[in-house]
C-alpha cells in the first residue's frame, strides 16, 4: 500500500494536529503495537491521548462488541433504556462506585470530554444561581465554548473567536513557587469584599495537568481545596478525562488525596475501546436535571456500553491495580536516573502513575526527543504551554518487556538530540 499522505494535505483540513508530528499512515494495531502501511512497527506511548489506556483492540472487549453487533443489539437509542446501558451501569456501581464508597448518579452528556465538561459547568450554576466559575492556570477542559472559558492556554482560548466570561484564573498547585500555597490567595479573594472575584459556582480542574504540561496537585492541597469548597457552598469540579481510569495508579485519579469530588468529568477510556464516550458523575442531591433539560444525539452510545462493561471487568482483580502501581515506579526510576545521566537537557520529572515525564529548560529540547523517538519506532507527545514536557502515556496493562523497549528507545533519542545540539558535557 502506498505510503503517499498527499490526500491528506489536499483535502483535509489545516486544523490537522497529530498526523504533523506523526507523518506516516497506519493501518493496524494491537495492544501497545501500531503499523503503517510500510509495515513498520511503532510502540505507542501515546494511546490516543488517554482514549487507549488498555491498547489497541483488547481481544475481550473485540469479541463482546462482535458479537453485541451480530445479534443486532441495538446501535443509537439517544437516552433510551437498553440493556448495554442496564449492564453498564450494574458493572460501574458494582466494580468501581460501591467499592470506594461513592454514591453518584451518572448522566450520559454526549460522547466527548468537552460535553462532560459543559454539563457539569451548567449544572453547578443551575444548582448555586451563581454564573462565575474558578478555574486553574494551565488547566485544560475541552474545545466548545463553556470548556475553553476554563481552560489556561492563550492558543486554544484565542481559537473561540469571542470573548470568555464568567470565568477566574487562580494560580494551581506550585504555580507561584514551591513556598507559596495558591489556596490561601484563592480564599483571600472569597473573603474579601474588595477583591473583584464573586462568590462561583464551581471550581474546575485536573488532578494532574495532561496538556498544560503534567503539572501535579498534591493531596494536602486537594483536600484544603474541598474543604474552601465545602466552606463557601462551592462546587467541586474534577476533571478526570485525561488523569481517570487508571492513567494516575488509580481508578479516580484523587482517590490518594480521600476527596469526594461534587461532580466528576469522565471520558476518552472510560469506553475502554477507544470509542466516544463520556460520563458525568453527580452527587444525587445534586441531580436536579429536568427531563429533556440536557441532551444530545449522541448521548447514548450503546457499543461504548458494550466495551466500557468488558473494561470494568479488569477492575475486579486487586492485582490489575497493583500492576498499575508497580509500573508506574519503573517509570519514575528510568525518568529519574535519565535525568542524572543526561543534566545537559536541564530536565526534571513531572506527573504521577502512568502520565509522567520530563520537563526540559532547553528550548525545543523535548519536541526533538519526541520526533526522533518516532523516527526509532515510538509514538510519543509533548505537553504544556510550549511543549517542553515529553510525556510517556503508554497503555496501563503494558508488559514489562515493551515497558523497557520503550525506555531504551527514550533514552537512545535524548542522548542523540542532546549530541546534535552539542549539549554533551564532555
Amino acid at each position: 500500500m502506498n505510503n503517499d499522505l498527499s490526500v491528506f494535505e489536499q483535502l483535509e483540513s489545516e486544523v490537522r494536529s497529530y498526523c504533523r508530528s506523526f507523518p506516516t499512515m497506519f493501518t493496524k494495531a494491537q495492544g501497545y503495537k501500531m503499523w503503517d502501511v510500510d509495515g513498520k512497527e511503532y510502540l505507542d506511548f501515546f494511546s490516543g491521548a488517554g482514549a487507549l489506556n488498555y491498547g489497541h483492540n483488547d481481544p475481550n472487549m473485540k469479541q463482546k462488541l462482535i458479537e453485541y453487533i451480530t445479534n443486532d443489539g441495538i446501535t443509537h437509542s439517544l437516552d433510551m433504556a437498553s440493556t448495554a446501558k442496564k449492564d453498564f451501569l450494574n458493572k460501574l456501581n458494582d466494580a468501581i462506585l460501591k467499592p470506594r464508597d461513592m454514591e453518584y448518579k451518572v448522566m450520559f452528556p454526549g460522547p466527548t470530554g468537552t460535553n462532560t465538561v459543559e454539563s457539569a459547568l451548567k449544572l453547578a450554576r443551575k444548582v448555586t444561581g451563581r454564573t462565575e466559575v474558578i478555574s486553574f492556570t494551565n488547566g485544560f477542559h475541552g474545545m466548545t465554548i463553556g470548556a475553553l472559558s476554563v481552560t489556561g492556554n492563550s492558543f486554544k482560548r484565542k481559537g473561540a473567536g469571542i470573548p470568555l466570561h464568567h470565568t477566574t484564573t487562580m494560580p494551581y498547585d506550585n504555580y507561584i513557587d514551591e513556598s507559596s500555597d495558591s489556596l490561601d490567595y484563592l480564599e483571600r479573594y472569597l473573603e474579601d469584599g474588595g477583591s473583584g472575584v464573586e462568590i462561583p459556582a464551581a471550581v474546575i480542574l485536573e488532578t494532574v495537568q495532561g496538556e498544560g504540561g503534567l503539572n501535579t496537585a498534591s493531596f494536602e492541597w486537594l483536600k484544603k481545596l474541598e474543604t474552601l469548597c465545602k466552606r463557601w457552598g462551592i462546587f467541586l469540579i474534577i476533571d478526570d478525562v485525561q488523569a481517570g481510569v487508571g492513567r494516575t495508579g488509580t481508578f479516580f485519579s484523587f482517590e490518594p488525596a480521600g476527596i469526594k469530588p461534587d461532580i466528576i468529568c469522565l471520558s476518552k477510556s472510560i469506553g475502554g475501546y477507544g470509542l466516544p464516550f463520556a460520563i458525568t458523575l453527580i452527587k444525587p442531591e445534586h441531580d436536579v436535571w429536568a427531563p429533556g433539560e440536557h441532551n444530545g444525539t449522541f448521548r447514548g452510545n450503546n457499543m461504548a456500553f458494550v466495551t466500557a462493561t468488558e473494561a470494568l471487568k479488569y477492575w475486579e482483580d486487586p492485582s490489575f491495580e497493583k500492576s498499575i502501581q508497580e509500573k508506574a515506579e519503573k517509570i519514575t526510576a528510568f525518568l529519574e536516573d535519565l535525568i542524572e545521566k543526561y543534566p545537559e537537557m536541564k530536565g526534571y520529572r513531572k506527573g504521577r502513575g502512568i502520565m509522567q515525564g520530563i520537563c526540559s529548560e532547553v528550548e525545543g529540547f523535548s519536541d526533538k526527543v519526541a520526533a526522533r523517538a518516532f523516527e526509532h519506532g515510538l509514538i510519543m507527545e509533548t505537553a504544556g504551554a510550549d511543549d517542553e514536557v515529553f510525556k510517556l502515556f503508554p497503555p496501563i496493562n503494558i508488559d514489562n518487556e515493551a515497558l523497557e523497549e520503550g525506555f531504551k528507545i527514550i533514552e537512545e533519542s535524548v542522548k542523540s538530540v542532546a549530541k546534535e545540539n552539542d549539549l554533551v558535557t564532555s
